[in-house]
This record gives C-alpha cells, structure tokens and sequence, in this order.
C-alpha cells in the first residue's frame, strides 16, 4: 500500500511539473494561410506560442501571493503581429539577430547584401525576417516544434538553412532549443525578442526591477548602434550590472553610450560564455517575481524599451509607454560577420547549430 501510494504521489506530482499541449486556430495572414496557437500548461506556468514568427503570444507566471498575470508584451489576434510588428514582441529573431553594418559582410571571399531595414543598417535578418513567416509546427512533449527552411538567397543569405526551434515548458522553466543546419557557408544568429514586465504586461514601466548580468565586458556602439569592436569592461560605468541593480539608477547618466542607445540597448560578454549557465536576473519587488535567463551563448543584448512611446496599444487594450518592458535577447554579438575578433557566427554544411536559453521563474 505504501509503494502504490509513493508511486500515485510521484504521478501527481509528475502531472503537474510536465505541460499539457493543446491547439487552436489563431486566424489567418493577409496571404490566407492559416495560424494556431500552441499552449503549453503546467501548474506553475503557461505560455502560448504562435506559428506565425514562433511568437511568445502570452505567459503567464504566479505573483508571491499566487496570482498569476501574463509578463510579456504582445497583441490579442494575429492582425496586430502582420500588420507590423516593429517591435518584435515575443518574435523569434532570424537568419541574423540584431544588426550588420551596412547590410553587408563578405564570407569565403564573396560580398553578400542584406536588404537594409533599420537606416544604414540591417536588423533582424532583413525586412521580411523569421519574425514574418509562418512555420511548420507540431506539437511535442512538454512543448511544441517548430521548422522553417530559408531558402538560398532568402533576404541575401547564402545557403538553404533548415531551422527548428523546440519550446518547451517544464515546471517553472520554458526552454527555447534552437538548431539549424546549412547546405552552404553562411551566417547564423538565432534569438527571440520577448519584451518581459514582472508586474505584468501594461503595468507602468520597468525602471524599478532589479537587474543583473553575470559580465565583465560589454560592446561599445557607434552612432547607428554598430560595435566599435572593443570589449570593454563594465567597472566604473553605468553598465555594471555584476550586482542587482534598478534599471532606472543609471539609464539617465551624462553617458556617450547611454545617449547613443537611448538608454540600454547594448551587448554583454556574458563570463560563462559556451555552457548553460546563468546570464541575467530579474527581480521586481512590487509582484515578487523572479525570472533567471540561462543560456550557453556568448552575449546578451539588454535593450530596455527605449523606442517604446505610447503609440503601440497591446493587449487588454494596455498601451505599452516608454520603457514599458525589457528584453534579454541571448546571442552572438551584433555584426559578429565584420568582426574577426568576436566569436564566429559561421555555419558550414555538415555542421549543426545548436543553442539553448532558459527562463526560469520563482518568486521572493
């Protein structure tokens, strides 16, 4: 009786640590091709997630008193991510997270030209990015997967890359397992780009959550955002954050890097860089909620909602004002392709790209 009993106790618990997967239609693109919406549900958390440009529509996370709200920022129907998502909430980010000088990098001596989107620059992968294509999705333990396959030259990349992304929910942790692989030398730099309020999505903004970011070093910018190439250290700036920090103590400082970014919006050379460990804490007083962002890869860009300004309205009819969310987008380095000294971004055919983030939460 005992044993049958410890074994109906560890279902339980079993039963309600792993997700429950459930689909529905989420509408329809301009183009008429059809969307669903994946949730994932444990007893701690539920996220869902959109087929259309592998979106984090919704999650949903308990407070210290149990109750739980949805923390990142997003639209209530499809029409508002194809209508113009310009701020990629909750979008997985490809072929190449965040921006190349100029459009432009040369790889085994060809130039290649990424249609630019972002003034001199290109961003996200160009003008019809991962963010804006619908993947092929199905539904897996704890989880759901997702396939898209880019063709050769799709927004000027070389190569037919194959890319899968798998979320998953866990207990209190979803996790973001990024693969692709290539059939010609080309560049890679997968990401999502959820915009996180631990008090909840439209609820003020975030300058009072507490930040760290395990990294000694960070990417000075120039003007248009793009990487002067040095490694800097943080110490004596505004952008140490080895020790929790508000996120507003420092962002208004007389500081050139400051000014250039409108705030934060730069990378971190995360410390721990090549294993899962942890790159960034988050910690808001007022809802008691924790979230701790695992990655192995060699950066983070913390970008604090700078362009935010009012003019986007939300979910719940919430108007997401400046600074009304954070990112923590776990990467390469922006313009990684034009900088021999940052790590590589490069894929060959027979390799496989493999990376893994983790946002766990809790409260306190």
């Amino acid at each position: 009786m005992r044993v049958a009993a410890l074994v109906i106790a560890l279902m339980t618990m079993i039963a309600g640590i792993e997700a429950q997967v459930t689909k529905k239609s989420f509408g329809k693109t301009p183009d008429g091709k059809n969307v669903d919406i994946y949730t994932l549900k444990t007893d701690a958390l539920e996220a869902d997630i959109i087929a259309y440009g592998g979106i984090i529509q919704s999650l949903k996370v308990p407070d210290k008193a149990g109750t739980s709200a949805d923390v990142v920022l997003g639209f209530d129907s499809l029409d508002g991510y194809t209508s113009g998502n310009k701020a990629f909430f909750g979008a997985l980010i490809g072929r190449y997270g965040n921006r190349i000088a100029g459009g432009q990098f040369t790889l085994d001596g060809r130039a290649y030209q990424i249609p630019k989107n972002d003034g001199p620059n290109a961003l996200h992968g160009g003008p019809r990015g991962f963010d804006k294509v619908v993947w092929s999705a199905k539904p897996i333990a704890h989880g759901v997967e997702l396939t898209y396959v880019s063709p050769d030259g799709d927004q000027g990349f070389p190569g037919t890359l194959t890319a899968i992304v798998r979320y998953t929910l866990v207990g209190k942790e979803l996790k973001i397992e990024y693969n692709a692989t290539t059939d010609k030398d080309t560049v890679v730099n997968l990401t999502n780009h959820s915009y996180f309020n631990l008090s909840g999505q439209g609820k003020g903004d975030i300058l009072a959550h507490q930040v760290q970011i395990h990294a000694s070093r960070y990417t000075p910018v120039d003007d248009s955002l793009i990487p002067t190439g040095e490694l800097a250290p943080v110490e004596g700036t505004p952008f140490d954050f080895r020790k929790p920090t508000a996120v507003g103590a420092r962002i208004n400082d007389d500081n050139d890097q400051l000014k250039k970014g409108h705030g934060y919006d730069h990378n971190w050379v995360l410390d721990s860089a090549g294993k899962l460990s942890p790159a960034a804490e988050v910690y808001d007083s007022s809802s008691g909620r924790v979230l701790e962002v695992l990655s192995d890869q060699p950066g983070v860009q913390f970008y604090t909602g700078n362009f935010l300004d009012g003019s986007i309205t939300g979910k719940d009819g919430k108007v997401y004002g400046h600074r009304a969310a954070l990112c923590l987008e776990t990467q390469h380095f922006r313009d990684s392709p034009n900088h021999r000294k940052f790590p590589s971004t490069e894929l060959k055919p027979g390799q496989k790209y493999h990376t893994v983030t983790v946002f766990r939460f809790s409260t306190r």
